[in-house]
């Protein structure tokens, strides 16, 4: 069964385009990984520091790869420049 995340950010006012151009230069890393079905980040309409990620993975097991790869430990050092805290995931159950 395929997991699929809802990540919440928010970022700093003024560095929504650092947020933007992190995720240009991550996601074809991340779509690259074994198990990536999507990764995917929207801006909230209205809103100039709130973004949603939306992402879906073959199997919990891809899921825990992609938490320890290297582009995405470095990510969370990077992030920090420009984002307002850590971000939620929110872990979508089918009903």
């Amino acid at each position: 069964m395929s997991v699929s995340l809802v990540v919440l950010i928010d970022v700093q006012p003024g560095k929504a385009d650092q947020q933007l151009e992190a995720f240009r230069k991550l996601a074809p890393l991340v779509r690259a990984e074994t198990g990536c079905i999507e990764y995917r980040l929207h801006r909230v309409q209205g809103s100039d520091t709130q973004f949603v990620l939306t992402e879906q993975w073959e199997s919990d097991e891809a899921l825990a790869a992609h938490d320890i790869a290297p582009h995405m430990v470095e990510a969370s050092e990077t992030n920090k420049a420009f984002r307002a805290g850590p971000s939620t995931a929110l872990q979508l159950m089918a009903v």
